[in-house]
């Protein structure tokens, strides 16, 4: 099923376009159209704040993809003929769910690539770089889960589309782009107590300060909740849908 799924990804020009070439253009547009407007230091600090932020915009703008297909399997009456084959059905929602972490963890890796090419530099070793990529792909499952619940849910191939752009809300109204401290109060609330803000905070720390801050517990903690509520409201709305 995961194979089946990272077909379909590789064969659609505009997931690819989605997934990894719209999230490096943003990071191009911002670090230099608004880089130097945005920290008195100049463009090259600006690409480490940010770098963090554009990696957890990738994850969310391709995690959307793996609710659309979900969607268009049920409407397609795929999954029906799924069920009368050997398999487990288990398999069906963990091989969207295996697929879309795989296709946006090679996305990440891609945009980090190009911010390395622009002037990203960072202090983090070994270690660091490893508890990185373990809450991305924490985030990356935990979120991915969440659009499978909307790709059950979605009464429209539109509806189920529209994860991404719900959760891109939460990625601009946080610390990704720019310091909370420098919103108005009503956003800088918000900022400080969604659960993007600690991820990027936590991802940034490891990268630039070597270490993973105050934030990584409250992070780990959104991460891991997000992912066991998604996942059993998945596993137990595909079960009512295919009974």
């Amino acid at each position: 099923m995961a194979k089946r799924s990272l077909r379909h990804t590789v064969r659609s020009t505009d997931t690819i376009i989605t997934v990894a070439a719209t999230p490096i253009a943003i990071m191009l547009l911002l670090v230099y159209v608004l880089g130097n407007a945005s920290f008195h230091a100049g463009s090259s600090d600006y690409v480490k704040f940010i770098t963090p932020g554009v990696a957890i915009m990738c994850v969310v703008s391709g995690v959307s993809y793996a609710a659309l297909r979900l969607y268009n399997d049920f409407s397609k009456g795929i999954i029906n003929r799924f069920r009368t084959m050997p398999i487990a059905p288990s398999s069906v929602l963990s091989g969207h769910a295996v697929s879309c972490v795989l296709s946006n963890l090679v996305s990440v890796a891609l945009v980090m690539a190009v911010a390395f090419l622009i002037g990203f530099r960072s202090q983090a070793g070994i270690e660091q770089w490893l508890l990185f990529g373990g809450i991305i792909t924490l985030f990356t499952l935990a979120t991915t889960w969440l659009s499978i619940v909307f790709g059950l849910l979605a009464k429209s191939a539109e509806g189920a589309a529209s994860f991404g752009y719900i959760v891109l809300l939460l990625v601009f109204v946080s610390s990704a782009f720019t310091p909370a401290d420098k919103m108005i109060s009503v956003l800088r609330g918000f900022a400080n107590n969604q659960p993007i803000t600690p991820i990027v905070e936590t991802m940034r720390s490891l990268l630039i300060n070597g270490k993973a801050g105050d934030s990584a517990w409250t992070a780990v903690a959104w991460c891991t909740g997000l992912l066991i509520i998604s996942y059993l409201l998945a596993v137990r709305i595909y079960k009512r849908k295919t009974v």
